[in-house]
């Protein structure tokens, strides 16, 4: 395109730089700064003179850092000179991009220079000032891009010093914070170290303290046995004596009280007249609760007592009534706790002869067992260990340890973890010693549960068979129930 200049009208070729109108006007001595923004276009960027230099910024985060220092943890120091790093590295990776975009700067006015000056040789009168005066600035623009250049190699020196510094305060940092991890490690094995030791102690100590207290005690016992063993050899003679005297004063006793026994009942025959009558029966057995009695032959002329009738009676002392024991029909009766305090009485029917045999006196209570007794009654269960005999009337075919629990509710049997009965009480209950059985009677019980279940049970003992049976009336008596044998209203006979 051709151009007409306002003083000469020359015309210029196609090729030719346009000439810089008189009326430009810079608005500042200072290089503009320009950016790439959206769709490639260029922005000039306006500078904010509130923004501080890059010196001062890392100036005072060195400041603010070294104030810390003295407040902050060994951990916490080595956060912040890590932050301090990353920040210095920031830091110069910017200062890197200055230096480009300075580079770039002195390239567009080295070309900017080199069009004005060929421009200079083609113009000619004002528009010749205007380009000179155009050079010149972009000269004065030249010297300026070049001190600030001088500045940013400063800045950049200054930087790279910081940013080896805080390399170095870093490092030392890592180093007293694995100092201070190594000695607080070498702490807590230290502390475990010492637990150890005094855990050692205490188990060495409890294991000395065993071994002595079994080293006493071997010892007290041999010394037991060995003042034992002396008295022996001392007086050997005396304590065999008295064992011997003791022994014949048992059998002395038993002797005496067989002889008591057999004088009560003649006295008890005469007094009644009998002394015509044959003797051909009589009571045999310790007249106490815990025992039996047996109806004994005293005749060759007796009939034999398996072919006999026979029903047990307990008599009252206050009414003279006997009362029938209901299924006491066999030759050896065992008194129950119902029959303490009262008189025994059998009548022996045989060939239209009635034999009729009481006891001297009252059954007397076994010595201990209400308070025995009393002791139970304050627990809520009480064990018994049992064999079952009888179920039903049947023989258990085996002979097995069962469990009785006579509870404040309900009476209860198990083997194991089995339950075989388990019944609150009712007046459907029932409970009574074994009436029969031979030598064995004293210590088994019978057991209705309900209609048509019923046990005989074997215990341990006569006192626990008796206990079993005191306690399960006294917590049956407690729920207004009265547990007793079969037929309890049996028929009073005067």
């Amino acid at each position: 395109m051709t151009r007409v200049t306002r003083d000469l009208g020359d015309t210029m070729q196609k090729d030719a730089v346009p000439a810089v109108s008189a009326d430009v006007i810079f608005a500042s001595l200072r290089f503009p700064n320009y950016k790439i923004g959206a769709n490639d276009q260029i922005m000039e960027t306006k500078g904010d003179l509130k923004v501080l230099s890059m010196k001062e910024v890392v100036a005072r985060e060195t400041a603010q850092l070294l104030e810390q220092q003295k407040r902050m943890s060994v951990r916490d120091l080595a956060s912040k000179f890590e932050k301090g790093l990353a920040a210095a590295a920031k830091l110069s990776e910017e200062a890197r991009l200055r230096e480009v975009t300075s580079l770039e700067k002195h390239v567009l006015l080295k070309k900017l220079r080199d069009a004005l000056q060929s421009l200079k040789g083609r113009v000619a009168g004002r528009n010749m000032d205007d380009v000179e005066e155009a050079i010149s600035m972009v000269e004065a623009l030249a010297v300026q891009l070049t001190q600030r250049e001088g500045e940013l190699i400063q800045e950049k020196t200054e930087v790279k010093k910081l940013t080896n510094f805080l390399k170095q305060a870093s490092a030392d940092a890592k180093k007293l914070v694995d100092e201070e991890r190594a000695f607080a490690r070498s702490e807590i094995d230290n502390a475990r170290a010492a637990v150890q030791r005094v855990e050692e102690a205490l188990q060495e100590h409890e294991r000395m303290s065993q071994a002595s207290g079994k080293q006493d005690l071997e010892q007290l016992m041999k010394e037991v046995q060995e003042a034992r063993r002396i008295k022996m050899l001392h007086k050997p003679s005396k304590v065999m004596d008295m064992e011997h005297e003791l022994q014949a004063l048992r059998a002395q006793l038993a002797e005496k009280s067989r002889h008591y026994l057999r004088l009560q009942k003649e006295l008890s025959r005469m007094k009644k007249g009998d002394e015509n009558v044959p003797h051909l029966y009589e009571l045999e057995g310790t007249e106490t609760l815990g025992s039996y009695l047996q109806i004994q032959s005293c005749s060759d002329n007796a009939p034999e007592i398996s072919k006999c009738s026979i029903q047990w009676y307990r008599v009252s002392p206050e009414s003279a009534k006997k009362e029938l024991i209901s299924g006491a029909t066999k030759s050896v009766y065992a008194p129950e706790p119902f029959d303490v305090g009262r008189t025994m009485q059998v009548d022996i029917i045989s060939e239209g002869m009635q034999i009729t045999l009481s006891t001297t006196g009252p059954i007397e209570p076994a010595a201990g067992l209400g308070t025995y007794v009393e002791a139970l009654v304050r627990k809520h269960d009480t064990e018994f260990n049992v064999v079952l005999t009888q179920t039903n009337g049947s023989y258990h075919p085996v002979e097995s340890i069962h469990v009785l629990h006579v509870g404040k509710m309900r009476m209860k049997l198990n083997k194991g973890k089995t339950t075989i009965a388990k019944e609150y009480y009712s007046s459907s209950m029932q409970l009574c010693g074994v009436r029969g059985g031979g030598n064995a009677a004293a210590q088994a019980l019978f057991w209705q549960a309900k209609q048509g279940l019923s046990f005989v049970l074997a215990f341990e003992s006569e006192r626990e068979r008796n206990a079993a049976i005191m306690l399960a009336r006294r917590f049956a008596f407690d729920c207004n129930i009265i547990l007793a044998g079969p037929d309890p209203r049996a028929p009073l006979v005067k």
